[in-house]
């Protein structure tokens, strides 16, 4: 009976230990991100690194793409759209407020969708 009940334990122990979900520490993405210049650039790279895990931000000027590697452990990307958008720069998956929007320098104002 010990045996039997040993023999379940390891069982359902493999099972749940195969279940949870590896997180990768250096995650790449890239993301589209509204705005127009150098300031834009600086402010949206600042709220990239600003948000916990984040190793690398780049956005680049004439794309609007950001570029970034993520340590999946200790933050997602929607939090990185997240700290974006509150900086004023709509992302595809999360927008900025009209207030942050409007918050931001004549030259940085980009068309909305």
């Amino acid at each position: 009976m010990k045996k039997i009940i040993v023999i379940i334990a390891l069982v359902f122990i493999g099972f749940s230990a195969q279940a949870q979900e590896k997180k990768n520490k250096n995650a790449k993405y890239t993301v589209a991100v509204n705005g127009n210049c150098e300031m834009c650039k600086k402010r949206i790279e600042k709220a990239a690194y600003g948000t916990s895990g984040v190793k690398s931000a780049i956005w680049n000027v004439d794309t609007h793409v950001l570029d970034l590697v993520v340590n999946e452990q200790k933050t997602s990307l929607l939090n990185v759209e997240k700290a974006v958008a509150k900086e004023g720069h709509d992302t595809k998956g999360v927008k900025a407020t009209q207030e942050q929007y409007n918050s931001l320098h004549g030259c940085c104002m980009y068309e909305r969708k």
